[in-house]
């Protein structure tokens, strides 16, 4: 079927939900600079280009609708839109992407996904004026929205402006669903405007229904099609061969999680001055979520009494580094090498599910082959971690104590910890082809009326 804007007129109370919404962001832009300025700090790339973000830009103005604008707020969804994009451009290689992010890290990421003819900028500030200027700048075909960013003033501006606002990859959780229903005089209406929502699974579905999104099917998740980095696995298992040890990994941790998984490691014997039984048999690796909280992750563990070395410091590999061998603890200090990562872990424990923060993309080691043990918060990824665990590929643990036991126990028993890896593998490769789906769909709606 070809692209038509739904039409969805406000109730009274909506539209002065919207109006007192667009007010403060029309008055908020000085505090956004501020925080810009702040975080610029310690990540350089939130001061690059600022004035994109209110609608000002370098970029001559598109003179034809060509442009189909892609939106990967961070560095999760910018993984997912290389996905997206790579089955995309197979279908349509005449494709010209408008790519734009809210962060410095997804930036960064999303800068490799170019091609002659892309555009990338920032996400708009949702204000009227901004996002008027950046749609009539760039005159996008249509925009497609990855997992969750449905923004009320952007919602409202493209629907008036005829601009047909697709959802893909879409998820929704109970508790984003419980905070939605709060907001809803403004939530509602954004999420009516939508032309499409593509849902990861049925759960996902039926709370976008709920909130009003017109869910037009239901495709998996992309994050299923992701393919592992070849060199980045090859290289490691080149350097799994030289290091003859098992490596522990705690996976885009974030924060609270590395100082809890140091001192448990600690009690169990396995680091600090009482090493013990599997001990000397281990290493210990740990890559934060952030880049910017390297260094803050690096105190914190010699703050422990407990030497560090960084993989930015070893391009050789570890076993070619004598300050590698003789650390307590490697830190993974580099962006992009994930399935380098993965691929060099026996096992991993999967950041942001010890603190209640949904938890990170477990898909991801999946592929790789690497087990993971997660915590009781995997809210982001529900039905994948609930898949994965019933499936032996993942593991549940109550708290971190627990999940550190659990993954020293796997670690002891080869035999177990043979099967899971085999068990991701399979997990990872069976429930792949939401990327064919999704570019099915997203053909359709682009045929001509």
């Amino acid at each position: 079927m070809p692209v038509r804007p739904v039409s969805s007129a406000l109730s009274k109370t909506e539209s002065i939900a919207l109006k007192l919404y667009a007010l403060l962001m029309q008055v908020a832009p000085p505090l956004l600079r501020r925080k810009l300025a702040r975080r610029a700090v310690a990540e350089p790339g939130y001061a690059v280009a600022i004035p994109e973000r209110f609608g000002v830009y370098q970029q001559p103005p598109e003179t034809s609708s060509e442009l189909v604008w892609v939106h990967a707020v961070s560095l999760g969804e910018s993984r997912t839109a290389a996905i997206l994009l790579r089955a995309w451009r197979e279908a349509c290689p005449s494709l010209r992407v408008l790519l734009t992010h809210g962060t410095a890290t997804g930036r960064a990421e999303g800068a490799s996904l170019l091609r002659p003819g892309d555009v990338q900028v920032w996400q708009p500030w949702d204000s009227r004026v901004a996002v008027e200027r950046f749609l009539t700048h760039f005159k996008p075909r249509l925009g497609v929205l990855l997992e969750t960013e449905v923004w009320p003033q952007l919602m409202a501006t493209a629907q008036a402006k005829q601009v047909p606002m697709l959802l893909v990859n879409a998820r929704l959780s109970a508790k984003s669903l419980a905070g939605a229903e709060r907001m809803a005089w403004l939530a509602r209406p954004a999420y009516r405007a939508l032309t499409a929502a593509y849902a990861q699974t049925e759960a996902d579905a039926l709370r976008l229904k709920q909130i009003g999104a017109p869910v037009a099917g239901i495709l998996g998740n992309l994050k299923f099609d992701a393919k592992p980095d070849a060199t980045q696995q090859a290289l490691a298992r080149q350097w799994r061969a030289q290091h003859h040890q098992s490596v522990l990994m705690l996976a885009s941790s974030r924060e609270g999680e590395e100082t809890e998984f140091i001192r448990q490691l600690v009690a169990q014997g396995v680091l600090g001055a009482a090493v013990s039984g599997l001990g000397p048999r281990l290493r210990v690796l740990i890559v934060p979520r952030h880049p910017q909280r390297f260094d803050t992750v690096q105190r914190l563990i010699e703050q422990q009494g407990l030497s560090v070395s960084r993989r930015s410091s070893w391009p050789d590999g570890p076993a070619q580094s004598a300050a590698a061998q003789q650390a307590d603890v490697w830190l993974g200090d580099t962006l992009g090498e994930m399935a380098l990562y993965y691929s060099l872990s026996d096992l991993a424990l999967l950041g942001g599910s010890f603190e209640a923060l949904g938890g990170q993309n477990l898909i991801e080691p999946a592929a790789c082959a690497c087990p993971v043990v997660m915590g009781p918060h995997t809210f982001n990824f529900a039905e994948a971690a609930s898949m994965a665990e019933a499936e032996g590929a993942a593991h549940r643990a109550l708290d971190m104590a627990q999940g550190v036991q659990k993954a020293l126990a796997l670690l002891r028993s080869q035999d177990e910890l043979q099967a899971a890896a085999v068990a991701a593998h399979q997990f990872s490769a069976r429930h792949g082809g939401a990327a064919t789906r999704t570019v099915e769909a997203l053909t359709q709606l682009m045929l001509p009326v």
